[in-house]
């Protein structure tokens, strides 16, 4: 359940806005999936409201990066299953614990598997919402960081193998004339590789080509 559902943000607080943001809930309590997607939907919140584990995982393929609200202790996949599942899994999106059994060694190990909050029921609006502000926060710097990789990686996927070769020896700190002597190649042709390459990189040095392949996730070096 959830306390102090009418209570509002004190005079000249601005509220969180939540208008069309998605939260996921797990949480076998009905009635706790009732208050919560009842709250959730007059802040603006579009709400996937879950009985089971098993029935969340079952439909996550068509379901948005959205934080999750999880409670602990379920029939079946517990909170902490779920955790070490979605850990497995390499999915990353926060997750908000909840619970009406907190206790401090519980609250450790939801932490510790990734867990980026624990709040004890019934729900504080005040806690509740700073929670899933801090989650959305998490969740928008995660895709900035996932679009600028794929940007990044895409630029990569253009160059050419020999280009890709030139560059991987020159993130060694070696000259053209060591590249070209390594490759069998003339250092002029060697000095026209790495021209073009940094022309489609859009990079004017081996410091920014090193840089840009870190956030691409990209190994440029043998």
């Amino acid at each position: 359940m959830i306390a102090d559902l009418a209570a509002q943000p004190p005079d000249g607080v601005q509220a969180y806005r939540f208008t069309d943001r998605q939260v996921h809930i797990i949480d076998d309590d009905r009635d706790v999936r009732q208050s919560l997607h009842f709250f959730l939907n007059t802040l603006g919140m579009k709400v996937w409201p879950f009985a089971c584990a098993d029935d969340f995982f079952s439909n996550i393929g068509v379901l948005k990066p959205a934080p999750i609200l999880l409670d602990v202790r379920m029939a079946k996949m517990d909170g902490m299953q779920v955790l070490e599942h979605l850990r497995r899994e390499m999915i990353t999106w926060p997750v908000i614990m909840i619970t009406a059994h907190g206790d401090v060694a519980t609250a450790v190990r939801a932490v510790k598997l990734g867990a980026m909050e624990f709040l004890e029921k019934p729900l504080a609006v005040n806690l509740l919402e700073e929670a899933l502000a801090s989650a959305f926060d998490t969740l928008d710097e995660g895709e900035a960081i996932a679009e600028q990789r794929q940007f990044a990686s895409q630029r990569f996927d253009v160059l050419s193998p020999r280009e890709l070769q030139v560059f991987s020896i020159l993130a060694e700190g070696a000259s053209n004339k060591v590249v070209a002597h390594r490759l069998g190649l003339s250092t002029r042709t060697v000095e026209m590789h790495r021209k073009n390459a940094m022309m489609k990189l859009g990079v004017r040095s081996i410091p920014e080509v090193i840089a840009l392949a870190a956030t691409a996730n990209r190994r440029i070096t043998n």
